[in-house]
């Protein structure tokens, strides 16, 4: 149905934009150090099933909307553009936190974990567009059925970010530890991570 060359593709984008910092990573390393692990696996849960649903909309071909009605696209672009604007404010302002820096939030229910994790990767408009721009080009009309292999090489996406945001979640305990005992490095950990996530915001917001 695909080849294995599309597959190779798909995976390769996947794996460069989930080791691209951004809110995912984000929410799921704070959450997972201040919390604990059993915390960080049910927000990832919830970033999981937000990749679920655009799948399911890529599939059924509801992304067309974005198209059709540029003005709710907009409306999504800004609100992920308002969301990182905010994380990389967190990080930046006097007296901020890295996500690894220390176990100093407010522990949440199992509830609020996982809507927090669908949320925030719903609100992430480059996931959108990985889903109606990116993956599409993969897709072979030849090979057959278009929504199946949309669902396939989505399926690979999503395996590829959970994998992935799965081993933060389980490291981020072990990645506090080791910056803590280093001052210097986590603040500068926070400094790099805030500004790329400044400048994602500002290109994310200004892009057309």
């Amino acid at each position: 149905m695909i080849d294995f060359s599309a597959v190779a593709g798909v995976a390769l984008v996947a794996l460069l934009m989930v080791l691209t910092p951004g809110p995912n990573m984000i929410y799921l390393a704070s959450r997972s150090v201040s919390q604990g692990r059993s915390a960080g696996l049910v927000s990832l849960a919830g970033v999981a099933t937000g990749f679920a649903v655009y799948l399911s909309a890529a599939t059924l071909g509801l992304t067309a909307i974005f198209v059709a009605v540029p003005a709710l696209f907009t409306a999504v672009k800004v609100a992920g553009a308002l969301y990182l604007g905010y994380l990389a404010w967190t990080m930046l302002r006097p007296g901020g936190k890295s996500p690894f820096g220390g176990a100093d939030q407010v522990a949440h229910r199992p509830l609020r974990l996982f809507g927090m994790g669908l949320v925030t990767n719903l609100l992430n408009p480059k996931i959108a567009l990985m889903y109606m721009a990116l993956i599409p080009q993969f897709i072979d009309p030849a090979r057959g059925s278009i929504w199946l292999q949309a669902l396939l090489l989505g399926l690979v996406q999503i395996a590829i970010a959970v994998t992935v945001n799965g081993a933060i979640v389980l490291a981020a305990a072990t990645i506090s530890g080791f910056l803590t005992a280093r001052p210097v490095w986590l603040r500068v950990q926070r400094y790099v991570a805030g500004t790329l996530l400044g400048g994602m915001a500002v290109k994310m917001a200004v892009d057309k």
